[in-house]
């Protein structure tokens, strides 16, 4: 067999395997965009689920409730993040930095409804309640992993010259990674917590077991709270057609979200390459 041939052969499988990835998006994208448009309406966005059988509602605190879950789970968990990857990309040969590194690894490796399971036994079990911060917890440490090894990979690729330059100036080292070397690599580590929050938002089994779901507005963190993929599981599961139309909806608008964060993240690669 000659080589243009066992060319043109391993070409083929190559775009074979592109074709059937994309048609494997593109048919679960237009599927849901297909079951998910017509049962949108504006109750779905401003109104709280109506009682068990009766038709109408929305899902207007789940999607308040993910946007507050995600939002404090990044309060916790981005600056703890970045702050890791500082450390790994400053002190990458350091025996500790290699610890921290296959620590993180591992807790990216971890299945989520096991940091669920953990979660509730850290926090749920003890205050005796489920809640928001709870679910924020369980998310925000879902988050460390992806955000610090972007950031350190991120920092990695930004050329020694540049950090010599700024200490050469008499700049202190610790303002030379904050004001310049950091900076330099803010498009890619802000690409990595946007995939982050993407990652986060269609996450379903840590809420089982720490925010738990709520048909209600949550009075507090401390109470338990409604998130779009909880809703979209309750709903799914149901035996009432009409819930079973506003999971589609609200799969619709959770496919939506992501796909923005996503291509947001993917734009700023492209701008700053």
């Amino acid at each position: 067999m000659n080589r243009k041939l066992k060319d043109k052969i391993f070409q083929f499988f190559i775009y074979l395997s592109v074709s059937i990835v994309s048609f494997v998006l593109l048919f679960i994208t237009g599927y849901v965009l297909y079951k998910g448009f017509s049962s949108i309406n504006l109750d779905f966005f401003i109104r709280l689920p109506k009682p068990v059988g009766e038709k109408g509602g929305g899902m207007v605190n789940a999607i308040v409730g993910s946007f507050m879950i995600v939002g404090i789970a990044s309060l916790f968990s981005i600056p703890l993040s970045i702050l890791t990857g500082v450390y790994l990309s400053e002190y990458k040969n350091e025996k500790f930095a290699n610890i921290v590194r296959s620590s993180l690894e591992i807790l990216g490796a971890v299945p989520s409804i096991v940091i669920g399971v953990f979660v509730y036994g850290l926090v749920v079990y003890p205050m005796k309640r489920f809640s928001l911060l709870a679910g924020s917890i369980a998310l925000s440490i879902i988050m460390i992993p992806l955000i610090a090894r972007t950031t350190e990979e991120m920092l990695n690729m930004v050329p020694t010259t540049i950090k010599e330059a700024g200490l050469s100036l008499g700049i202190k080292n610790w303002k030379v990674i904050f004001y310049i070397i950091l900076n330099t690599a803010k498009p890619g580590v802000l690409t990595g917590v946007l995939l982050s929050l993407a990652r986060v938002f269609g996450e379903t089994a840590p809420l089982l077991f720490t925010s738990f779901g709520n048909r209600f507005w949550h009075r507090s963190i401390l109470d338990p709270a409604a998130a779009l993929p909880l809703q979209i599981f309750v709903y799914a599961i149901a035996p009432y057609d009409d819930w079973n139309r506003q999971a589609w909806a609200g799969a619709f608008v959770l496919i939506v979200i992501v796909y923005i964060l996503t291509i947001v993240s993917r734009r700023l690669v492209l701008k700053y390459k």
